[in-house]
């Protein structure tokens, strides 16, 4: 069998996901149908119907589209079957049915954005960076009944540096991704399915807990003042550029404005401050007090507005020293 033979059905929603459909489609893959989040409403009163990346790119090629509310539906179900999909491929998906997942001969894979066992769920990125590794990867794994535990197909691995943010770790891992679907994919045309897989079990021998990776909420994301400094750094940069790492800036009167922090520097200084004291110049700078040293701010966002950077923002906003962060 050759990569035009094999019949592809891709699954698949956000930006980082076109990149591998992007991939398949361009090396010479046969796609016979794209499977997406239905369209989205936007706009005021959601008047707007927004379709995902996926779905955009998708009918620029002329792939026919599903949109399935419910992945059990007997519809799509019969829809997904009438396509005769030889494999199944899932990026940035949603959890399948068995019924889904076990329905083309040679299976269903997922491409996740860490070294597997490593960080399971839905945010890998975001958690490797606030744990501070200084390691991550991609995998591809063939789809079991639960989450992220299938057996180990082929990893890629990449460094994160002390600089990246979870921005540029996404379009570091989209591109290495998109790479690791394609060789899964020849792996499986050359050895005709019968591939040998890992166990996710063997790669984890020790008795620390598996750090996880899940879903991150609006209450997730309030800087901790109260934390090292590393921690901090860490935070902001594991939230930005999205959803962003956000906390209240309060004045002498005690009024509370939010904003989000983007980017930032640590200063290792011995200091009397409390967490979340301000230390600034009101022109150029603007340092948060934290336990072992300073948090300096170097771009941010209040509420309504757009990113500026610290300088920006100091000559809109009148503070000293007085101010806080909370």
């Amino acid at each position: 069998m050759t990569k035009k033979d094999l019949k592809i059905v891709f699954m698949g929603t956000p930006e980082f996901a076109v990149e591998s459909l992007r991939a398949l489609v361009e090396n010479g893959y046969r796609i016979v149908g794209v499977v997406t989040m239905p369209d989205k409403p936007v706009g005021r009163h959601g008047s707007v119907l927004q379709p995902s990346a996926v779905k955009q790119y998708a009918v620029s090629q002329n792939i026919p589209v599903l949109q399935p509310f419910k992945l059990k539906e007997e519809r799509f179900v019969d829809e997904l079957r009438a396509l005769q999909a030889d494999l199944q491929i899932v990026v940035a998906f949603r959890m399948l049915p068995e019924t889904v997942w076990n329905m083309p001969r040679y299976g269903t894979f997922n491409l996740h954005a860490s070294l597997l066992p490593k960080y399971r769920g839905a945010a890998p990125i975001n958690w490797a960076i606030i744990n501070g590794e200084t390691e991550t990867g991609v995998t591809t794994f063939f789809l079991t009944h639960e989450i992220d535990t299938g057996r180990i197909i082929r990893q890629e691995k990449l460094p994160i540096a002390a600089t990246d943010d979870a921005g540029i770790v996404h379009d570091a891992l989209m591109k290495a991704g998109a790479r690791l679907v394609t060789d899964t994919v020849d792996l499986l045309i050359e050895k005709e399915g019968d591939i040998e897989t890992i166990p996710q079990e063997t790669l984890h021998t020790g008795t620390a807990e598996l750090p996880p990776a899940p879903k991150i909420f609006v209450e997730t994301c309030r800087v901790d003042w109260q934390q090292p400094a590393g921690g901090v750094y860490n935070f902001i940069r594991g939230l930005s550029p999205f959803p962003g790492a956000w906390t209240e800036i309060v004045n002498p009167a005690g009024v509370a404005v939010l904003l989000k922090i983007f980017s930032s520097m640590i200063s290792d200084e011995t200091h009397p401050y409390p967490a979340g004291a301000i230390r600034t110049d009101g022109k150029h700078y603007l340092d948060v007090a934290v336990a072992n040293g300073f948090i300096r701010i170097l771009s941010l966002q209040l509420a309504g507005k757009k990113r500026m950077s610290i300088k920006d923002f100091l000559n809109g906003t009148k503070i000293d020293n007085n101010w806080k962060m909370t």
